[in-house]
């Protein structure tokens, strides 16, 4: 069975972190969270900033939109969070947030590299750009069209627009934003010295993957973070 009272909590902490770790984009962006008992998805009601957001702004969305659970209005683009849990069994949280480090990468064509610990997590393979369009996703079709450019990958920016995020729970999707962010703020600071000369090969990439970035380290990081809020 559902435990409402507990997904609410772990999204307004979510939600609460991604405030805290550059995410912030005042009234828009929200994670989400599968629903256990498969009636969709559980995530942040419009009109909040990450900041102002109590349990009771939290809403169990449907697959085809409808409000099953709690008051007040959805965002309009829940169908980013819908599809890519129908296309990805193995996602159980996703993150669609605007952070400004990385809509600078996208913007700028630029491939993200792994010039740090932060970039390993998702490179290799290549971090897939969404460039069909910038718009708010807004539809079904919209939405699986952003789940097909994901594909199997853990992050995928949408291009002038900002990015999604996704994990097996919610602790590593919410990671995998904020780590996003710091490796796009990170290589665009290299920018700055004339850009990267070194950076780890696919075979260092994926070792410090296994080393760095294993579920035990995302879950500290997580707790981590968590604990940095009462600070």
């Amino acid at each position: 069975m559902t435990d409402a009272a507990e997904i609410r909590r772990q999204i307004v902490l979510a939600c609460r972190v991604l405030y805290g770790n550059g995410h912030d984009d005042y009234v828009w962006g929200h994670p989400s969270v599968r629903d256990p008992d498969g009636r969709g998805i559980w995530m942040k009601g419009s009109g909040l900033g990450f900041e102002e957001v109590e349990p009771e702004n939290v809403l169990l969305v449907g697959w085809d939109g409808e409000v099953l659970d709690g008051e007040g209005p959805r965002h309009v683009e829940w169908p980013i969070h819908s599809e890519v849990m129908l296309a990805r069994p193995d996602v159980g949280s996703v993150v669609h947030s605007h952070p400004p480090h990385s809509i600078a990468l996208g913007a700028a064509g630029c491939e993200l590299q792994p010039v740090s610990h932060a970039g390993t997590l998702f490179v290799p393979p290549k971090v897939p750009h969404y460039t069909r369009t910038a718009d708010l996703i807004v539809t079904r079709d919209m939405g699986i069209d952003v789940a097909k450019g994901l594909g199997d990958a853990r992050a995928l920016l949408l291009v002038n627009h900002g990015i999604v995020a996704v994990g097996a729970d919610l602790p590593q999707a919410i990671c995998a934003a904020v780590l996003l962010e710091k490796a796009a703020h990170q290589q665009l600071l290299v920018e700055g010295f004339g850009g990267a000369k070194r950076w780890s090969d696919d075979e260092e990439a994926l070792a410090k993957r296994g080393n760095v970035w294993s579920p035990k380290h995302l879950q500290s990081l997580w707790d981590y973070l968590v604990r940095r809020l009462d600070a």
